[in-house]
């Protein structure tokens, strides 16, 4: 699928290339010609006349590339939606262009198409008014034009864009919002044109039985009759349709007919065809023909049940998307459509919620084609709601334009209190399928939309409890925060809740702008823009990865890997239409070499594993082969790959511990001598060229020195959240090693109510061999539960941090509330100081908590780094600090870390959303850990080499 995708975006690219301003669609005479007077997208702009009032490079006509944002030209002045009223730009904008039309012409219906317009638009053509001024900068509108134009000869087409509007329910609705708002012809601009008796647009009502409805609406005076007939996407006749029923108004039409042998269209397989619909007059002969893609499926609202889609009960697995691109703003392309899309069917989601307004018409496009749901929605912005008038039409040019796309299944009256119940029936004034209408946040008719509630009201025992729940809005994302954060807690009740329809992450991209006011600068004004799960241009984020598996249609219960592994998985079917014999699967078993291999890995094993025909919702089992060798093995890698080849995910098991995986890497065998002189309170010992030295009073490693050169580790290592005073320290000189034996006071370790009064010391033991090697055994109290951090930690610079290579769980950084969307193998990561979502933009990030360690080799920038090997299972590295984001909400999405620089750990911090502490997450974000009671002591057994 991946590789159809790639071809998918090419040819887009190409067919939008050959468009210009003067390029029309080829078709036969009784079609409808399109003829482009802008370029087609971001990439394709056409040069018109342009003067703009104020701000920057006003004053003078010159010229600008449309479609486009005039401030991503360099005109105007930029404003975010939440921006004083004091401090908003108010210019217009006036735009001049001449066109040619053929006299044939002469005599057709011909409109001049705008696909959108920030903010308000009145349009000329050759000195004459258009019609009457058009408001609102996310709808497709358009004008007749036909009585106004001169055939043959020069035409004259004027616009003057207003950036703020004179109706103030739209300046509140779209310019009062938190996001970009911006100025400008931004959607092309094109002529249509048809035969003079012509079928103005249709709604079509395709059902998963055959069933076809279509309402057309016609200005004819000969015409008489319909014909209809179904192609495929190729062009290839599937079936002519036999006219069931006609209906004919003065105006519109009615045609109904049945096809068969069809395949319906959902979300997993989103199969489309085309629609012919032949205009004919008495004689038969054809007056005018469109196409119409479409999608055959049902949609319901059982209220108290869910939703359905060809009578399966979906679950949404969503996103929040805007239309932005940071080059241009709202202007973007089919190319960057189709990319974005990808990157959602990625992550295993299935919807999109247009927030907060209609989108690119190509995006809808992308979404049946690739296989999207989707909620569409008008744009408005808490209170005050859009007045009755412009909200009545608004709703009216939102569904006479997406009337048709299978993949919207809802609509949104507005976001967030902004909707006028007003015009709630207006949906299905234009809507032939009658598609339910939802208010966004707000309990409303059959559901109940929640924004940002905690992950405890997913109990969901409220008087709302028979209402269809599924937050369009939830685990906002900000910085590092949110998404992953918690969905893992969040999917595992809404999954198995019955009156669960899933829900929408808050949100797809950063939206982050380059600002041709200062250098092309990214901005993403502070916090407000930063929360996305992919980056301005597409970067991924960790959550990316966490969302992959946690929504991934193949469910596999955890499990570990022992020696008495049996080879059984045990599994769900989380698709709603496809079986799992449709998937594949590969196990392939890995031998990982060390810190100073070129080559990371060798497979020494590999086989298919047959996945058993799962129905969707079934839970089942399967068996991976186990080779003779495979307990020689260090990890077991499952990919799972859908019908289309395109991966689900990866899934990865350790199978050696870490002591087996470093006992083979550490040898102790070099013969040498080792030196230990103690003074000035300071133990020094020297082996193979390297010394170190120890405090005397708290056996902390003080320095290394290999040769002359210092290794900066040291002051370590610090036993995290706790106070005991060291009661003993002895050095044992023995054959070919020296070690340093720390010994602390017993305390308590049982909990206070216990019976048990035992006490225990921690210990830490150094262990210097000839050969340099440094080994680490510290043995801590297992505390039946705490708040803090178990486990060490030491400093080093971070300005002496090159990188970092390692065998454990990544390329991504973890949040005790985001452990999945890693991978076990070895990893690589150049130092960055990515702030995430607010600076630098390189992932993966390279500081933070990192799962499953097994060893890393810490590069430093002057060749002073080391390589420690960890035989402890379980065990995290802590890799420096990340920075602080400069506009953190109350500490919410920035964690805390333990003291010190790199460090060894049994538990870490969870992360936060926008809007809540890690603790209204769910369980994985709370602060207290619980070990339980181990007799025996956590052992951290670390090995360096310098």
């Amino acid at each position: 699928m991946q590789k159809y995708y790639s071809i998918l975006s090419i040819i887009v690219c190409f067919i939008c290339s050959v468009f210009s301003a003067n390029a029309q669609v080829t078709t036969n005479n009784n079609e409808t010609i399109i003829k482009y007077l802008s370029g087609t997208d971001k990439d394709n702009l056409i040069d018109w006349e342009f003067f703009v009032s104020d701000g920057r490079k006003s004053g003078e006509w010159t010229t600008i590339g449309v479609p486009s944002c005039w401030e991503q030209k360099g005109f105007g002045a930029y404003n975010y939606g939440q921006d004083p009223l004091d401090d908003r730009a108010e210019e217009y904008g006036l735009y001049k262009h001449k066109f040619t039309v053929p006299k044939d012409w002469k005599g057709k219906s011909i409109k001049i198409v705008f696909e959108g317009v920030m903010t308000d638009a009145e349009v000329k053509v050759n000195g004459k008014l258009a019609g009457e001024i058009h408001q609102g900068a996310f709808y497709e509108f358009n004008y007749t034009i036909s009585k106004l134009l001169k055939y043959g000869a020069d035409n004259l087409l004027e616009v003057k864009v207003s950036k703020v509007s004179a109706n103030e329910s739209i300046n509140h609705a779209e310019r009062d919002a938190d996001f970009w708002i911006f100025g400008g012809i931004y959607r092309p601009v094109y002529l249509a044109v048809s035969p003079k008796e012509n079928i103005d647009r249709v709604a079509i009502d395709a059902k998963a039985n055959g069933n076809i409805s279509a309402d057309l609406f016609v200005d004819v005076s000969s015409a008489s009759n319909v014909s209809l007939a179904l192609f495929d996407l190729k062009g290839k006749k599937v079936q002519d349709l036999k006219v069931e029923n006609l209906i004919k108004g003065n105006e519109k039409w009615n045609v109904s007919a049945k096809a068969s042998n069809i395949l319906t269209w959902n979300a997993e397989e989103p199969n489309l065809y085309s629609l012919q619909i032949n205009l004919l007059n008495k004689k038969g002969n054809v007056l005018h023909q469109v196409k119409q893609h479409i999608g055959f499926r049902t949609v319901e609202i059982l209220e108290g049940d869910g939703i359905y889609v060809n009578g399966e009960r979906i679950k949404f697995k969503g996103v929040n998307r805007h239309a932005f691109h940071p080059s241009s703003g709202r202007t973007t392309s089919k190319a960057w459509s189709i990319e974005q899309a990808e990157q959602i069917l990625d992550m295993n989601m299935n919807a999109v919620r247009m927030a907060h307004y209609p989108p690119e018409k190509h995006f809808l496009e992308v979404c049946d084609s690739l296989g999207l749901f989707v909620i569409d929605e008008i744009c408005t912005w808490h209170n005050p709601m859009l007045d009755t008038k412009v909200a009545r039409k608004i709703v009216k040019e939102t569904v006479v334009r997406d009337v048709n796309h299978p993949s919207i299944l809802l609509w949104a009256n507005g976001n967030e209190q902004g909707w006028n119940p007003e015009v709630d029936d207006d949906y299905a004034l234009w809507d032939i399928q009658n598609r339910e209408v939802i208010h966004p946040w707000s309990i409303y008719k059959k559901t109940n939309t929640i924004h940002y509630s905690h992950y405890h009201s997913l109990i969901n025992d409220s008087y709302t409890k028979e209402k269809i729940l599924f937050p369009t809005e939830f685990l906002h994302g900000l910085y590092d925060g949110g998404h992953g954060t918690g969905l893992d807690d969040y999917w595992n009740i809404m999954w198995n809740l019955p009156l669960s329809a899933g829900g929408f992450l808050w949100d797809f991209a950063d939206e982050g702008i380059e600002r041709t006011d200062r250098n092309n600068e990214i901005d993403l004004q502070g916090n407000k823009a930063a929360d996305g799960i992919v980056g301005p241009y597409g970067e991924k984020e960790a959550s990316y990865f966490t969302i992959k598996e946690i929504w991934s249609p193949i469910y596999i219960e955890d499990r570990f890997i022992k020696s008495d592994f049996n080879g059984i998985f045990r599994l769900e079917n989380r698709y709603h239409y496809t079986n799992l014999d449709k998937c594949a699967m590969t196990a392939k078993w890995l031998k990982f070499n060390g810190p100073e291999d070129k080559d990371n890995f060798e497979v020494i094993a590999e086989s298919k594993v047959q996945l058993p025909n799962l129905s969707p919702s079934s839970k089942g089992k399967f068996t991976v082969d186990k080779p003779q060798n495979w307990t020689t093995a260090d990890a077991l890698h499952l990919i799972a790959t859908d019908a289309n080849g395109k991966e689900i995910f990866t899934w990865s098991y350790p199978v050696s511990t870490p002591k087996q995986v470093s006992a083979p890497k550490i040898d102790y065998t070099a013969k040498g001598t080792v030196k230990t002189i103690t003074s000035d309170k300071t133990i020094k010992v020297e082996a193979s060229n390297i010394t170190y030295s120890f405090s005397e009073e708290t056996g902390l490693l003080l320095e290394v020195k290999k040769g002359s050169k210092v290794i900066p580790l040291n002051n370590g290592p610090i036993i995290l959240n706790q106070k005991d005073r060291v009661i003993d320290l002895k050095v044992s000189e023995l054959d070919g090693k020296t070690e340093v034996l720390v010994t602390f006071e017993e305390k308590k370790w049982m909990p206070a109510w216990s019976t048990i009064r035992e006490k225990r010391s921690d210990i830490i033991k150094w262990t210097i061999y000839a050969n340099g090697l440094l080994d680490l055994k510290v043995e801590l109290k297992g505390f039946r539960n705490l708040k803090g951090f178990r486990g060490i930690t030491f400093s080093f610079p971070e300005e002496e941090v090159a990188g970092m290579k390692w065998l454990g769980d990544g390329p991504y950084r973890v949040w005790r509330n985001r452990m999945k969307g890693t991978r076990f193998q070895v990893w690589e990561n150049d130092y960055n100081n990515t702030v995430t979502g607010e600076s630098g933009f390189v992932y993966p990030e390279f500081k933070g908590f990192f799962s499953s360690l097994y060893w890393s080799k810490v590069k430093g920038n002057r060749d002073n780094g080391f390589t420690v090997y960890c035989k402890t299972p379980h065990t995290y590295l802590r890799m420096l600090t990340p920075q602080e984001p400069k506009e953190n909400r109350k500490g919410k999405t920035h964690p805390d870390f333990p003291e010190g620089d790199i460090s060894f750990l049994m538990n870490i911090s969870g992360m936060g959303t926008k809007f809540d502490y890690p603790e209204s997450t769910g369980p994985h974000g709370n602060k207290e850990h619980y070990f339980g009671n181990d007799d025996e002591p956590i052992v951290l057994d670390l090995t360096f080499e310098f």
